[in-house]
């Protein structure tokens, strides 16, 4: 079966607001999209998608693979190689399921030994596993290379998140280049958030990177966040929604 899923992956310098944007695009393609199946990975080791989806995490892609490095490490080869047979079976019980959209999340792996194998084996059953679904959003870490190494090498749309700040708009700018090495994607732009109004848009430089919308500051999210409120939930006239709305449409996605 060809698949065309649309796979977006958001990517950027932490504290630039990344997660609600990605929460946003969800709520968006939920809406638009309600005979389409929807998977929300989260890959940022602080798992806040979760939070801003309102879903409870109760087992993580690290902790499957922790259990199988565990195994190892006790010498049970056998038992570990059991472990990751039985790894595609058991990230379906790491999918949490809602009405809209199913999700899961990577986690914080535990110590940073190369688990290269494990890492492609549970790469290929996530590739597997969004095979399953018609649009795919990644909340990725600060750089690329994770979505690389621990998610996917392939995604369609890489959307790269920044504030105004020079530092926020060169951390882009080195994603940029290390994606064109090591990512294989068909779209990319930037989306620049947080800014706190329009006036400075002319001062943002993103070194030629397209940028497909500028989000001035949500008092809507500023509250949500304070509550700990879903992100589906905020109106469709806050900032974020509607500036994750203008950069979709602007890859083609809505």
């Amino acid at each position: 079966m060809e698949n065309n899923a649309k796979i977006i992956a958001l990517a950027g310098k932490g504290g630039v607001g990344k997660t609600s944007v990605s929460a946003a695009i969800v709520k968006l393609l939920c809406e638009a999209y309600p005979e389409k199946r929807i998977l929300a990975i989260d890959a940022d080791p602080a798992v806040g998608l979760s939070t801003a989806l309102g879903v409870e995490v109760k087992l993580t892609i690290d902790d499957i693979r922790k259990e199988i490095v565990e195994t190892v490490e006790d010498g049970n080869t056998k038992a570990a190689i059991e472990l990751l047979g039985d790894a595609r079976y058991k990230i379906f019980d790491a999918l949490v399921e809602t009405d809209g959209f199913a999700f899961i999340a990577v986690g914080r792996p535990e110590s940073a030994g190369c688990y290269c194998k494990i890492n492609s084996y549970l790469k290929e059953v996530i590739s597997l596993l969004s095979k399953d679904f018609d649009y795919v959003v990644i909340d990725g870490e600060a750089g690329i290379e994770q979505i690389n190494r621990r998610v996917m090498e392939k995604v369609t749309h890489l959307i790269l998140v920044s504030d105004a700040s020079k530092k926020g708009t060169q951390v882009i700018q080195t994603i940029k280049s290390v994606a064109d090495e090591l990512v294989m994607y068909e779209k990319l732009g930037a989306i620049i958030n947080r800014l706190p109004n329009e006036s400075i848009i002319p001062l943002v430089d993103t070194n030629g990177i397209p940028v497909l919308s500028y989000i001035e500051n949500d008092g809507n999210l500023a509250a949500f966040d304070i509550q700990g409120k879903s992100i589906l939930d905020l109106p469709e006239n806050s900032n974020v929604v509607r500036g994750a709305r203008t950069a979709l449409e602007k890859l083609g996605i809505l």
